[in-house]
């Protein structure tokens, strides 16, 4: 009987330990690019949160037996937050690609007025630059560098530690306003030769007023764009990549 009463007081603490590496990784996992599309079965995100957990809970066992038992609400609410944020600071990198593409579409006359933020898919180009993106993800090992970061996250975010609000809140904020400054810089491009394709447009109209410029002109900065896009398209990502890839390395700047 104590043998086995050993045993099942070990099995219990190996659940309690899975148990609580699972309340951060399925965020993370449900928010990560790639893994966390919505065109990907939940089946398929069930068994990638439980092969992530069998992953890191080894590696962070020994800093986690002090709390492996039946987690309290508030260890339950803090393992989600974090888990949360780390994925919305991933998902940022999807959605600066997915602005970028946004704004160049705009500015060359190839989206609507409202992007992607209405009800219909995103533009082409939006969609291209975010397809591109999650293959260099997959490419950049994605799932070992993630992994990574779970495991090192327990470094920042101890179970049950105290952590500042206000830190958190300034973190999330500079994220969001780097996403932005991230997707425009990866659209600058396109939007200088929207700049030079509608002031050429305004000289030419001024100079020979009955003529339709409108007809000449749609067509060339639908194949300018398309131009533009083929020979920067490559080093965007790539700029892209360098910016993900130091996210991943230190996501919170310490």
């Amino acid at each position: 009987m104590t043998d086995l009463t050993q045993f099942v007081g070990i099995a219990q603490e190996v659940l309690w330990l899975h148990a609580l590496v699972f309340l951060r990784v399925a965020p993370i996992i449900g928010l990560l690019p790639g893994f966390g599309e919505q065109s990907v079965p939940m089946r398929i995100k069930v068994v990638l949160v439980f092969a992530f957990t069998l992953i890191a809970a080894p590696a962070i066992a020994p800093d986690l037996l002090d709390h492996v038992h039946a987690p309290s609400a508030l260890t339950i609410l803090s393992e989600t937050l974090v888990g949360l944020i780390i994925g919305i600071g991933l998902r940022l990198f999807l959605m600066a690609l997915q602005m970028a593409g946004s704004i160049a579409a705009q500015s060359t006359s190839l989206s609507q007025i409202l992007g992607n933020a209405s009800l219909t898919p995103m533009p082409s180009i939006g969609h291209l630059l975010a397809t591109g993106g999650v293959a260099l993800m997959m490419i950049m090992d994605l799932h070992v560098r993630v992994a990574e970061l779970m495991i090192l996250s327990y470094r920042v975010f101890p179970v049950q530690g105290v952590f500042k609000v206000s830190a958190i809140t300034q973190w999330g904020v500079s994220q969001i306003a780097h996403a932005f400054s991230l997707g425009f810089m990866l659209a600058a491009p396109f939007v200088l030769v929207s700049v030079l394709y509608n002031l050429t447009l305004g000289v030419i109209n001024r100079a020979m007023p009955q003529m339709m410029v409108a007809f000449v002109g749609a067509p060339a900065i639908t194949a300018l764009a398309l131009f533009v896009l083929m020979l920067v398209a490559p080093a965007l990502l790539m700029a892209w990549a360098q910016a993900f890839a130091g996210f991943i390395a230190n996501p919170f700047g310490g």
